[in-house]
């Protein structure tokens, strides 16, 4: 759009003195001496890939790009991303270990985080953003001027000169991250999608990520398939959106933005999207997953992006931040982000919230647990979990919670496998089940889960769950209902019926032998539960329990020191969960399909978390009530002590499924699964996908 492009420009204009004595200076570098090795060497390379960068900069300001053929294009994102791809990352100074052992404990640390931080300037070429490159050059210089003056500075000064570039300018990087969000102006990526040829994959590079024969060949394949194949994908998509908001009563027409994040390569489906979105008067806000360490979240990707170059690279820098954070930068950051919704407080109020295109298919990542990252200490796991609670209650100031919605819808990529094609297929046919199908056989779950006290969920086949899951009591059984019947709306596929538990009385052990959560793998995921929350955990990634315990931590609880039961759900999709087996793709399954075949726990946050005053009814008319536990009710006392900005659903796949018992308070039962197929009344229809 021309406001971002003009804002830009003119920024580029007031800042090209500055990147051209910066340039000049880093290039010099390339040919001096004056720091001994081994940080010399470190220098020289550093600085020879900033001169790719400068290199990049000016074809992408001459507009050259647009004449390199598609060989050209591959050569180049290759050379951009080289270093950290494959066995090349094992002799790269973005790689902690290699860093450390190169260049010290504690040198290794400070120019393996500076180094990354630099490669970022790739997407910041992309864009144009040139004040961005401007103050990363500045700060490797004045690295390198502090191992040029040696005997006169300190690690520590090193380590300060870090801590106050991220601390001085958050108020300028966590801006432009809130406005990514929010200000559709910020078109970079919208403009790729809406203007270029897509039948042309050469505008898969004009992004600036890691492109590889996923997004080569998915974009080719969606560019096989018919424009009504096309608007059926996006429809189905776009009116989950829409339905959303109508089933919730909220209202859309007061909304003017709507944020799609999705994976590159589904280009041809977003651009529908947006138009659909358009005639519902929503614009569109689409941005990068973060390059940054102040803007990301551990290893998480949140935006758009392509396959990893290397996720164990992504994984040993999920804590970077661990090098400058502390009290006081909290406050900075904070201050910050309550300054940019300020700022954009009118786009905030229009925001309607994320539509989400979640992929599946890539190889299965356990990651290895290197000593030698950035950790965040006691103290810091305290201020990373603070943080994350004060800055989602600033945001929750600006847009209102309970006005939004989402959607979330997931397709495989070509690295799944020879029978691609087929599996996208029958994903798509899972993505659009019959609706009034499932709402008729959930009701009857429903129904029977509303008559109970409790439930009683065991495993089998070497699963040993066993738990006893406590439930809201009703008070007018002809009104109220404690679990939602979920058809595929905002959470595509069809296929679960959920509740948030009462936390006293929910007890017992959750369970499963192998899960991929967030793209971890765990082994043998054991978590403990008294009363609603975690009282133990571990798993058996390591041969070391210490590392499993922190693996867990980290990972799962997200340095939280225990966590309630969010969500007890009943997945009811047994066509997606053959579907999986059939094709030998359970361990490649999203959450979002995975929580349909089997029962699921949410370790976190309720499903309506920060939206507990929206009054939700199910098809038959009955009002959802079961939509807090006692943390969450601590909302209005203190919301610090409320919410825990997380949400992870653990699924126990049919294979593992013992039995699944209604418990009434006069002691009767109800059977709803039994050896884990379904023996209840009205759901007999499910058992037929495993015939």
């Amino acid at each position: 759009m021309k406001e971002q492009n003009m804002d830009i420009s003119k920024q580029n204009v007031e800042m090209k003195e500055r990147y051209d004595l910066a340039i000049e200076r880093v290039e010099l570098i390339l040919g001096e001496d004056s720091v001994k090795e081994p940080y010399r060497d470190y220098f020289t390379k550093v600085a020879s890939f900033i001169m790719q960068i400068r290199d990049l900069v000016s074809l992408i300001q001459k507009n050259e790009l647009k004449d390199y053929n598609l060989e050209d294009l591959k050569k180049l994102n290759y050379e951009l991303y080289q270093d950290i791809e494959g066995s090349h990352y094992e002799s790269s100074y973005a790689n902690p270990a290699y860093a450390k052992e190169k260049l010290g404990e504690n040198y290794g640390e400070v120019l393996t985080f500076l180094y990354t931080e630099i490669r970022g300037m790739i997407a910041y070429a992309y864009e144009k953003r040139l004040f961005d490159i401007v103050i990363h050059l500045e700060l490797f210089i004045e690295v390198y001027n502090y191992f040029e003056n040696e005997g006169e500075y300190t690690y520590k000064d090193v380590k300060s000169a870090i801590y106050y570039f991220v601390s001085d300018y958050s108020d300028m990087t966590v801006e432009y991250r809130t406005r990514e969000l929010l200000d559709p102006s910020l078109s970079f990526a919208t403009d790729i999608i809406m203007n270029s040829d897509l039948t042309d994959v050469r505008y898969l590079y004009q992004f600036g990520e890691y492109i590889t024969e996923n997004e080569i060949k998915i974009a080719t394949f969606l560019n096989s398939l018919s424009e009504d194949e096309i608007d059926s994908m996006a429809s189905t998509f776009t009116e989950g959106y829409r339905m959303g908001f109508e089933n919730a009563k909220i209202d859309l027409s007061k909304k003017t933005t709507v944020n799609i994040r999705y994976c590159i390569g589904f280009e041809r489906i977003v651009r529908k999207e947006i138009e659909n979105f358009k005639r519902m008067n929503l614009n569109t806000t689409i941005y990068r997953a973060a390059v940054n360490s102040i803007n990301k979240r551990q290893h998480l990707k949140i935006g758009y992006f392509s396959t990893s170059p290397n996720k164990q690279y992504d994984y040993d820098h999920r804590f970077d931040n661990g090098l400058y954070l502390d009290k006081a930068f909290n406050e900075r950051k904070l201050s910050s982000l309550r300054v940019a919704y300020e700022k954009n407080k009118e786009l905030a109020k229009g925001f309607a919230g994320p539509a989400v295109m979640e992929i599946f298919g890539e190889q299965t990542f356990a990651p290895l647990s290197k000593p030698e990252c950035i950790h965040l200490d006691e103290k810091q796991q305290k201020l990373s979990v603070a943080y994350s609670n004060d800055a989602a209650m600033i945001s929750s100031e600006y847009i209102n919670n309970e006005e939004t919605s989402f959607t979330i819808i997931a397709y495989p990529i070509p690295e799944i496998g020879d029978q691609f094609a087929e599996i996208f297929a029958e994903v798509v046919k899972v993505n659009t089940l019959d609706n009034d199908k499932y709402k008729k056989i959930q009701q009857s779950i429903i129904d029977a889960l509303d008559e109970g006290d409790y439930v009683s969920i065991t495993g089998a086949n070497g699963n040993h769950t066993n738990i006893n899951v406590k439930l809201y009591e009703l008070q007018d059984k002809e009104k109220e209902t404690i679990f939602e019947n979920c058809t595929a709306d905002v959470n595509i596929p069809v296929g679960e019926v959920f509740t948030s538990p009462v936390l006293k009385g929910t007890s017992g052990t959750l369970h499963v032998k192998k899960v991929y959560l967030r793209d971890l793998k765990y082994i043998d995921l054991d978590l403990q539960f008294e009363d609603g929350m975690i009282k133990d955990y571990t798993c058996k990634n390591y041969e070391d329990d210490v590392e499993n315990k922190k693996y867990v931590k980290e990972n799962l609880l997200h340095n939280h020191d225990t966590l309630p039961i969010g969500e007890f759900a009943i997945g009811t999709n047994t066509t997606a969960y053959v579907m999986a087996e059939k094709y030998h793709i359970s361990d490649k399954l999203p959450i979002l399909i995975a929580e349909k075949t089997g029962p699921h726990f949410a370790v976190g946050d309720t499903c309506y978390s920060r939206s507990e005053e929206v009054k939700l009814y199910n098809p038959d008319g009955k009002e959802i009530v079961a939509k807090e536990n006692e943390c969450s009710r601590l909302r209005t006392e203190d919301k610090s002590k409320a919410y825990f900005n997380c949400h992870t659903d653990i699924t126990i796949p049919y294979h593992e499924l013992g039995d699944i018992i209604v418990h009434k308070k006069n002691e009767e039962t109800i059977t709803i699964v039994k050896d884990g197929r379904f023996v209840l009344a009205g759901t007999e229809e499910l058992n037929e996908a495993f015939k």
